[in-house]
């Protein structure tokens, strides 16, 4: 994968280079058995962080463009790492190269060239979107990432990322992703400022003011999430109707209940996972890198929605992937995926990840994923038979109807 930039980053040959370019930035090292020398030489960058985020100077967006080929059809030892089964690209390993492009991303925005090294621990936050403008990626031709800051708050960072790949003599679209990054001190334990970003032009202050409607979109759905509120009048009509429609007409009694037909209950639609998390996948702060869970999520969701649908799926978007808490090395990750939601040919998977301490025996919520997938004939109905299994399906719906 070689890397072109507007800074004076250099060039990187393939994403190995990429990575090892961001591990200069902050100061790691290759070798774990160096870590906690390295963690607490990062500590010693306290002191470089900006007081305030005036103090910090003015960004343009063309600051932190970077451009990044990944060349699938001349490098034939490349393509053996991204190909599947059935000859196509693994989509896991494409959200691995995204994560690990959106951080530098920021990283270019934040640069200061007086510094050797950053202090700031970019990490990301959430995934906001991932849209597919095509649903073949071809596993023998190249592909080019173009991405560059669209928008920054106080501490947070949204990196937008355009993925093509030439095919018959030409570039053509195949991803949009939108993420959303946080910057923190050099231990990653409190908020950081990052460098106020100044659009040029109409086309970047358009681009500015979709980032700022993006926060408050967030915030709209954070507020109204059904962990906190109760769903909506016609969502509470929709869940009695599901209800009502599983009722045994011989007996009409709340106990039992009665399979629709060419439907599957809820119950009957997980599929669950296991992850040992080995040094191996540590990220540049020596926790399990965000690509390698979002990688791990996706194959089980796509495991997942395979089964249930009988044929092989197309992904048509991601959206809302929430980092809620870092995942350290060592851990046991249980990944559990859950056909929430069926409409015509689609269906929307969510991956809930948490981690589990053997000696408390403690689950913590560590990330939640959510897929739309797409089959070419009809899929059957999953039908919830719980209020929480409902209250799974209404979230569902709302996440795929931001998508159609």
């Amino acid at each position: 994968m070689t890397i072109a930039t507007t800074s004076s980053h250099g060039m990187a040959p393939d994403m190995a280079e990429v990575r090892n370019r961001l591990r200069e930035i902050v100061g790691a090292s290759t070798n774990w058995r160096d870590h906690q020398q390295a963690l607490a030489e990062r500590a010693s960058l306290g002191s470089h962080l900006a007081p305030s985020q005036d103090a910090l100077p003015v960004r343009r967006m063309q600051d932190s463009l970077v451009e990044v080929h990944l060349p699938l059809g001349t490098d034939p030892s490349l393509r053996e790492k991204y190909l599947t089964f059935h000859d196509t690209v693994r989509f896991g390993r494409i959200l691995e190269d995204l994560d690990s492009l959106a951080v530098l991303i920021c990283y270019s925005h934040t640069r200061n060239k007086a510094q050797s090294r950053s202090p700031l621990s970019i990490v990301t936050a959430l995934v906001d979107k991932i849209d597919m403008r095509k649903n073949i990626i071809y596993p023998d031709c190249d592909i080019k990432f173009t991405g560059h800051v669209t928008w920054v708050g106080k501490s947070s960072i949204e990196a937008k990322i355009h993925m093509s790949q030439f095919h018959d003599g030409a570039y053509s679209a195949v991803l949009d992703a939108t993420f959303v990054m946080v910057a923190r001190d050099p231990e990653n334990k409190r908020a950081a400022f990052v460098n106020p970003l100044k659009p040029e032009g109409p086309e970047e202050e358009k681009i500015f003011q979709e980032g700022e409607e993006n926060k408050k979109r967030r915030v709209d759905l954070s507020t109204a999430s059904l962990l906190k509120v109760a769903p909506k009048l016609l969502e509470r009509e929709l869940v009695h109707s599901l209800f009502l429609n599983t009722l045994d007409s011989k007996t009409v009694s709340f106990r039992s209940r009665i399979l629709p037909p060419d439907s599957v209950w809820m119950e009957d639609a997980k599929l669950k996972g296991l992850e040992i998390c080995h040094p191996q996948e540590r990220n540049i702060f020596n926790r399990i890198f965000g690509g390698f869970l979002m990688r791990k999520a996706y194959e089980l969701g796509w495991a997942n929605a395979c089964y249930y649908g009988g044929c092989r799926p197309n992904l048509v978007a991601v959206d809302d992937i929430l980092f809620q808490k870092p995942v350290e090395i060592g851990s046991l990750l249980l990944l559990s995926s859950q056909v929430c939601y069926t409409e015509g040919k689609y269906i929307q998977v969510r991956v809930h990840t948490e981690v589990l301490d053997p000696e408390t025996r403690q689950h913590n919520t560590t990330n939640v994923f959510h897929f739309t997938f797409s089959f070419p004939q009809d899929v059957r109905a999953v039908i919830p038979k719980t209020y929480g299994e409902s209250m799974l399906y209404l979230d569902g719906k709302r996440h795929f109807s931001q998508e159609h």
